[in-house]
């Protein structure tokens, strides 16, 4: 009978061993656990282009707006009877204070030019 409970006690602890530290154990589990998070986060990211892209192929379909649209913004076309107006921010160096117009207070008189 002793026998028995020992051989029992080490199957016990064999079994045990494998479980936390297999190669189908705990860390196993939490590292599968891990990719799966991830994955299901790049899915919703693809699911979520993909629904852009559907929209986009259908107003392509169905409508011209888009088609005008992105003739405007990407290849810069405008209309026969349209004049286009483009700002563009100067680079460079702001000018400094000394060469922007004088200020004048309330004891100077200006003359008028």
């Amino acid at each position: 009978m002793r026998y028995l409970t020992v051989l029992l006690i080490a199957l016990l602890a064999l079994v045990q061993g494998e479980l936390w530290l297999g190669h189908a154990g705990v860390p196993r589990v939490l590292e599968l656990k891990g990719q799966l998070a991830d994955q299901r986060t790049r899915n919703s990211d693809a699911a979520a282009t993909n629904a852009r892209l559907a929209a986009e192929v259908r107003d392509l379909q169905e409508g011209l707006e888009i088609i005008e649209e992105k003739a405007r913004a990407e290849l810069g076309m405008v209309k026969p009877d349209e004049i286009l107006v483009q700002y563009t921010q100067r680079l460079g160096r702001p000018r400094p204070a000394a060469a922007q117009a004088p200020s004048t207070s309330a004891s100077q008189a200006v003359s008028p030019p």
